[in-house]
């Protein structure tokens, strides 16, 4: 396999935000800002809603066209592989009931100690109908979760559900290692890059996983509420959660709507959340032709330089960070020493540098918009700790 050429580091995006000069975010885990145009086309397609009568049968569909096809050529995968979700917790559900028939009892579910909730919820429950065991990978001194990961696959694993870094404080997962090793034993791989798709690249055609799910609303930069599922080929024949007539062949002639149908779309599209049409898909598809332009290896490397810095300066003032090698480029936790005090975050906020607490971390996300006098402000702010 050929290296990858270094990607191109992007100068502050700050103009493309409406954050003023005296915040600093490093808190884009937490919730991310709208871009301006994704804010303006937001508020445009919400306002369309006063006019009903100029809305075409061709408005319920295009939308979700584009987003598709945006989201194979910024992200990876293909067009019909993605599904349109409102949130991470649905496209676990989807997975969860399409992976249903591969489990029997005394088979075994693969998480992470502390993983997201919802990717763990679905697979308890799963778990408690056919008998079966969620196997909590514990988290390691090192912060080394793929070496744990690989020893823990086995005879009965048959799900491995877990995300491309940790949420409490970005440690990194090798998707490509654990990818591999889940087919050597016919495992199924879902992937939840909540914090990781948009900021962090990830590699479909090594990964190769049965399921991806993201919310929208982090590193992606989308509105609250929308998200995306992929759907591997093997699967999306699967009877989705919804009985839709969206999800059914045909469904742009509304005129044999009441000639009801059996057969669903031979894509991801069968898996959409009903009602996909909403004026947050405008907003979804200005921040994916910005990430295209960006690039996403770009962003990761713009990224990685920050929290590089960032990482350097806490360990020189006793801070326990994780090294390099095994953080996220865009995203990564802290421990602090003694002397800092338990209020920190709000102390933060006070001072107008937003970070976030996750178990025992101080986390920090950045995004482009973060400038060289942000990071002065966060330098000083945790001085003054």
């Amino acid at each position: 396999m050929h290296a990858r050429p270094p990607a191109a580091v992007l100068v502050p995006q700050r103009d493309l935000f409406d954050i003023p000069d005296d915040v600093a975010y490093f808190n884009c885990a937490y919730y991310a800002p709208l871009l301006n145009r994704s804010r303006d086309r937001f508020v445009a397609a919400a306002a369309a809603k006063s006019h009903p009568w100029e809305r075409t049968a061709s408005d319920f569909f295009t939308d979700g066209h584009e987003l598709r096809r945006l989201a194979a050529a910024t992200l990876g995968g293909d067009a019909d592989g993605y599904a349109i979700v409102p949130a991470a917790s649905y496209g676990i559900a989807v997975a969860a009931q399409a992976l249903r028939r591969r489990i029997s009892s005394r088979d075994r579910i693969l998480v992470l100690d502390e993983q997201f909730p919802s990717n763990y919820y679905a697979w308890r429950r799963l778990a408690g109908e056919a008998g079966a065991q969620v196997d909590v990978v514990p988290k390691p001194a090192d912060c080394d979760w793929t070496p744990a990961v690989l020893a823990r696959l086995g005879r009965g694993v048959r799900i491995v559900a877990l995300p491309h870094c940790h949420w409490t404080d970005g440690a990194l997962l090798d998707l490509p290692a654990i990818g591999r090793a889940c087919r050597d034993l016919d495992a199924s791989l879902v992937v939840d890059a909540t914090q990781s798709l948009g900021a962090l690249p990830l590699p479909f055609e090594e990964v190769r996983p049965d399921f991806v799910v993201a919310a929208g609303y982090k590193w992606l930069l989308w509105p609250y509420g929308v998200g995306l599922l992929y759907v591997a080929p093997g699967w999306r024949t699967a009877r989705p959660l919804e009985e839709s007539w969206l999800a059914r062949l045909d469904p742009e002639d509304f005129a044999g709507l009441t000639r009801y149908r059996d057969d669903y779309l031979p894509s991801a599209r069968r898996f959409d959340v009903g009602e996909t049409g909403t004026a947050a898909l405008p907003a979804a598809i200005a921040a994916l032709e910005q990430l295209r332009d960006w690039g996403v290896d770009a962003v990761a490397a713009t990224l990685r330089g920050i929290t590089d810095r960032i990482a350097r300066f806490l360990e020189a003032r006793g801070f326990q960070v994780a090294d390099a090698r095994l953080r996220s480029p865009h995203l990564f936790g802290a421990v602090a020493p003694s002397s800092v005090p338990r209020d920190a975050v709000g102390r933060l906020r006070d001072a107008k540098v937003f970070v976030s607490q996750r178990g025992t971390s101080l986390r920090f996300s950045p995004h482009v918009y973060v400038t060289e006098a942000d990071v002065s402000r966060l330098f000083q702010a945790i001085e003054n700790l």
